[in-house]
């Protein structure tokens, strides 16, 4: 409307409403006056269509940015994928009363949180999702006993009446909450940081949850509250808020019935007994979980991945904290489901064996793709292993076997303990102090020099051609392991403890861990003590 204001007031000042034409050309003897006035007509006439155009095109710009063109369809154009934005979805009142009265009986939720959706009319069944405050759903059958049976972004359960509004009610709320959302087309989609693949994945989306969006889109990604969805995965359109399904983080507790995880820095000890003369079985490290059995005095028995024993009661979250902590520690990881499982350095089984990975190890999934699972293993490197070989869900790190080994050699039995006491702390690569973090090569360093006064090389390349060589069957602990990278040139290093386990520092997502031995294929062995 000011657009118009202006042009009104500019053509009145324009057609001589308070210019005299007689004035304006009366100098130089007031001479040929008509004249004069063509040509100020034809001047002015070129100056307003010059006006006219620039005003057209801010408006048709404006209207562009503000989704005003009419008859907007809401799908993604082929240009929004090479990084230009999206034309924005209809916002009109009547395209989003169209999104309302899609639903055939509308129900609102009206909760402060979220409300659970369960699989049977029943607090005590299984719950299967959840509606968000705000969200909606489609009731499919009569209330029943105080439950609705309803439809809702791809769920099909039952809620309680208490807190869904239905009729005009739903719909005026429900016409308040319809915006732009990205809707997920994909089984699974990951929720990155950063606009790009190599960016953190901080969530996961599953097919028909929505997202309400942010911004126009960058590069081919969809800006959302949590982070940012590739927009080959999902659609924009105008939309209300439906159903999700379990967080896939909140799954991790359905492996648990009581859980507690380990309130440590470093590592919590497992014992064979209540007691701390009890004989040592197993390691927790930071943020393990656990299976709570029972307790006993200042003890709770637990079972943790393949170790049943007696934790101390002060290292161990419980309750409401023990399962936030679960949460806001679960990582999407793939468990080695078989015996032993080769893992490539492509995805395809014509790709070269880079090593072989054994029962129940656990390692952080990169991505998915065709049948194949990208797991990181040694210093930050990538595998590929086939995802029928693995679980691959959100977890959290458990328990692993050990028992302080007997060593007869007193060196050997320092360098292994001062070196355990390290577990749990972080990766740092390049570092070379574990105390504040080191990377595999500066760990075994660090040990070697503070306890037997031998100075190793840096990299663990150079660090293979010392020492004595031997055979795996002559290994003690004490040792070093050496692995190669995937370009077959020797790129980590771990130290043997003995009963068939390896302290190294991993990668920057494990920090300091125990393994078993092997946790990759070895390619040679040294003895640095030369006896």
């Amino acid at each position: 409307m000011q657009d118009k204001k202006r042009h009104k007031k500019t053509n009145k000042i324009l057609s001589g409403e308070h210019i005299s034409g007689k004035g304006f050309f009366s100098g130089a003897g007031g001479k040929s006056p008509s004249r004069g006035i063509r040509i100020l007509n034809a001047c002015l006439t070129v100056v307003i269509l010059i006006l006219l155009l620039v005003l057209l095109s801010f408006a048709l710009r404006s209207c562009a940015r503000t989704g005003g063109v009419e008859g907007s369809s809401g799908s993604m154009p082929a240009a929004a994928e090479t990084g230009t934005s999206a034309p924005a979805v209809q916002f009109g009142e009547a395209a989003k009363q169209a999104v309302v009265d899609s639903y055939t009986n509308l129900g609102y939720t009206k909760v402060e949180g979220y409300l659970n959706i369960r699989k049977e009319p029943s607090t005590s069944a299984e719950i299967i999702g959840k509606l968000q405050g705000g969200a909606v759903c489609e009731i499919t059958g009569n209330p029943t006993e105080g439950w609705y049976q309803i439809s809702s972004g791809g769920i099909e359960g039952f809620v309680t009446t208490e807190f869904i509004l239905t009729g005009d009610e739903a719909k005026k709320e429900a016409l308040a909450n319809v915006c732009e959302r990205a809707v997920i087309t994909a089984d699974s989609v990951n929720i990155r940081k950063e606009p790009n693949t190599e960016s953190e994945v901080v969530a996961q989306a599953l097919r028909n949850e929505r997202y309400e969006v942010r911004g126009e889109m960058q590069d081919g990604w969809i800006p959302v509250t949590a982070g940012f969805i590739s927009a080959d995965f999902a659609e924009r359109k105008l939309a209300l808020n439906e159903a999700r399904k379990l967080d896939l983080k909140s799954m991790v507790l359905n492996f648990y019935t009581n859980p507690g995880v380990s309130k440590v820095d470093n590592y919590l000890n497992i014992r064979d007994s209540a007691s701390p003369d009890g004989k040592i079985i197993g390691k927790m490290t930071s943020k393990c979980g656990a299976e709570i059995l029972g307790e006993e005095g200042d003890w709770y028995r637990i079972q943790s991945g393949p170790v049943t024993g007696y934790v101390k009661k002060d290292y161990i979250a419980t309750g409401d904290e023990a399962k936030q902590l679960a949460m806001d520690n679960a990582k999407l990881m793939a468990i080695i489901s078989d015996d032993v499982v080769n893992a490539r350095t492509e995805p395809n089984t014509d790709a070269t064996i880079w090593t072989q990975l054994t029962n129940s190890e656990r390692y952080d999934v990169l991505k998915q793709e065709d049948g194949w699972v990208a797991i990181e293993i040694g210093d930050d490197e990538t595998a590929y292993v086939k995802n029928d070989y693995v679980d691959v869900r959100y977890a959290i790190p458990e328990a692993i076997e050990f028992s302080p080994v007997s060593v007869e050699d007193e060196l050997r039995a320092k360098l292994v303990n001062y070196a355990l006491q390290f577990v749990g702390n972080k990766y740092v690569w390049g570092g070379n102090d574990p105390h504040t973090g080191a990377d595999c090569s500066g760990f075994v360093k660090y040990v070697y020099q503070h306890v037997a006064g031998i100075t190793l090389e840096r990299t663990s390349r150079v660090q293979a051609t010392q020492g004595k060589k031997i055979s795996e069957s002559q290994l003690k602990p004490g040792d070093l392991i050496f692995y190669k990278h995937r370009n077959g040139v020797v790129g980590h290093v771990s130290m043997y403890i003995g009963n068939g386990q390896i302290v190294h520092a991993a990668n920057r997502r494990r920090g300091i861990i125990i393994s078993s031995y092997p946790y990759m294929t070895p390619s040679s062995f040294s003895n640095m003590l030369g006896d």
